[in-house]
């Protein structure tokens, strides 16, 4: 029996790759003869870098670069096993985690710390790049990293804006002139599974703003300032970033990618499932079996569990989902296709509890489902 393993991170508790070892090792104490495809997935944010890297036998690099705070530190970037294509992962230098809760300030938090990775990719001859998208700290349409990368942003005066969000909202003129030469030479993927716009109502700063500690006064600051950058992009580069599709994603970091690269907008759970080589590894899978933390109405919108099923129903491999919670009713897991799901949680317990028996749980419930695959086999 062949059976793919891909599940994405149980946010929280365990990482896509710390689920592949254990749900591997359940199926390996009942069904130690079986042949185990281990390639965790990821939906363009957390676990992105890693799981690529591991997926494809590539490299980690490291570098130096800013915070969000523009504090010096070390980030890492990836090279996937092809040898040519570099996966950034933005939360690495301008994600959320990086700051505690007191040092959310989207009006000053800046996206500079990816631009720096992509120019250390740059300068080792690197051209084509996977930006993953999510977990940012940011909310500056992308604009610290175009800065890293050469880009002028300057206020009615003339004078160099500051840092941050909130310095948008006084842009006048954006210069282009010293923008790295390299980046028209290089194509880039953007990862993302967020579809929200730049701006208004269901933007960036409206959206995912508050959880990166805006109050609705500097949500309209930022939504002001995001505008005023896609006019100004529009003005130079005659693009129309405002309407793009994930323009808003990772604090408008998408539509700032689109505007001055020469990049296109995918589903991340597509990009990860295609850079990882998933359609050749499942076509003659017995099973694959994916998972998350938590199956519900946003499953069916583009996470892992629907790319997974959706890949597997024209190659008619059944799907076995493992999930912490399962909110999603027969009717609605019908949509998926071929496939069945099973939370891990084996009775009444704590969120608290749930998180800390992640692993041994998935183990367990593995090994269940294939003892019983076994015996009616």
């Amino acid at each position: 029996m062949k059976v793919v393993i891909a599940p994405d991170s149980f946010k929280g508790s365990a990482t896509a790759k710390e689920l592949c070892s254990a749900i591997a090792k359940g199926i390996r104490s009942v069904m130690p003869e079986a042949e185990l495809l281990e390639l965790p997935l990821a939906d363009g944010g957390e676990g992105i870098l890693d799981n690529l890297v591991h997926a494809t036998g590539g490299k980690r690099i490291e570098a130096a670069a800013t915070d969000p705070l523009g504090r010096a530190m070390t980030a890492a970037y990836g090279v996937l096993g092809d040898g040519e294509t570099v996966i950034i992962e933005m939360a690495q230098a301008s994600g959320l985690p990086l700051l505690t809760a007191e040092e959310r300030r989207p009006l000053l938090t800046s996206s500079r710390g990816t631009g720096e990775l992509i120019k250390h990719a740059l300068d080792q001859g690197y051209r084509k790049f996977i930006i993953g998208l999510g977990g940012s700290a940011t909310n500056d349409g992308g604009s610290g990293m175009l800065r890293a990368l050469g880009l002028q942003l300057q206020d009615a005066q003339g004078q160099p804006l500051a840092e941050g969000g909130g310095a948008l909202s006084k842009l006048a003129e954006l210069d282009d002139s010293g923008l790295d030469s390299r980046l028209a030479e290089s194509r880039v993927t953007i990862a993302s599974d967020v579809t929200n716009t730049l701006c208004g109502p269901q933007g960036a700063s409206a959206i995912f703003g508050p959880q990166k500690g805006a109050t609705p006064e500097m949500v309209a600051v930022l939504d002001e300032g995001l505008r005023k950058f896609a006019e100004q992009i529009h003005a130079i580069r005659g693009i129309d970033v405002l309407t793009l599709t994930g323009g808003g994603a990772a604090g408008g970091m998408g539509a700032g990618i689109a505007g001055f690269m020469n990049a296109v907008v995918r589903p991340g759970i597509e990009v990860v499932m295609e850079a990882s080589g998933f359609a050749a590894a499942a076509k003659d899978a017995d099973y694959i079996i994916t998972g998350e933390g938590k199956l519900d109405e946003q499953t069916l919108s583009g996470k892992v569990a629907a790319g997974v099923c959706g890949a597997a129903g024209p190659l008619g491999v059944p799907v076995i989902i493992l999930c912490g919670m399962r909110g999603l009713s027969i009717g609605e897991l019908s949509q998926l296709g071929k496939a069945s799901a099973f939370s891990i949680v084996p009775g009444p317990c704590t969120l608290e509890e749930a998180i800390a028996h992640t692993t041994e749980w998935t183990e367990a419930a593995a090994a269940q489902l294939f003892s019983l695959l076994k015996n009616s086999s």
